[in-house]
């Protein structure tokens, strides 16, 4: 049996431990699309407003879930040891992107009302799982230089190895840290692709 029955059970697992957060100045950023279904657990259960922190994987192209970097709203990690690990040649590296650049600016216009006020308050940024954590880290940048007074890593399963940048992530709240990590969605019993139409509704009806 998988750690969690669906997004939504994580999203309930996960805001047992950051129920500190609640009545207090801080928005909870779901990153789009999965992570805005266990975002939206998590800020019912604090109680406070949610919003998106848009970021884009840069996979390497033949094996798509590994990560060479990722890109945010005036943000790029690329991690060296990655590209080289993988082969990726220059050349892709700049088709991948360009590639993901397309997709970032489209969900910045669709989920453009969730890109909720930050300014002075604490950023609970919010994935269904961190792989390589690239993604993570590129939202987390993309927020602090929104204005957020702390910014608050907030992910139900990751890597056991795994650490967030201490420069960018004031804390990082994991209820799971698994050494057998191959990928997201085995932590999953139902781990279906959630829809452009499910993050706006669950944007929708928190505002």
């Amino acid at each position: 049996m998988a750690l969690f029955a669906d997004r939504i059970d994580a999203g309930r697992q996960l805001a047992e431990l950051l129920t500190g957060w609640r009545g207090r100045d801080a928005v909870v950023l779901g990153i789009p699309r999965g992570g805005v279904v266990v975002a939206a657990e998590v800020a019912r259960v604090l109680d406070a407003p949610l919003g998106v922190a848009i970021a884009r994987k840069l996979g390497v192209p033949w094996h798509e879930e590994l990560a060479f970097g990722a890109i945010a709203e005036g943000v790029r990690v690329v991690s060296d040891d990655a590209l080289r690990g993988s082969g990726v040649t220059p050349e892709q590296q700049t088709s991948v992107e360009e590639h993901e650049r397309v997709e970032l600016h489209r969900r910045e216009a669709r989920f453009g009302a969730g890109l909720v006020d930050v300014d002075g308050r604490t950023a609970i940024v919010v994935d269904d799982g961190v792989a390589t954590g690239a993604t993570a880290t590129a939202a987390c940048r993309s927020v602090r230089t929104r204005g957020a007074a702390s910014v608050v890593l907030a992910a139900p399963v990751a890597p056991a190895h795994w650490h967030a940048d201490a420069t960018v992530v004031d804390e990082f709240v994991c209820p799971h840290r698994e050494r057998d990590f191959w990928s997201v969605g085995q932590f999953y019993d139902d781990f279906t692709q959630t829809s452009d139409d499910e993050v706006a509704r669950l944007l929708a009806e928190a505002s």
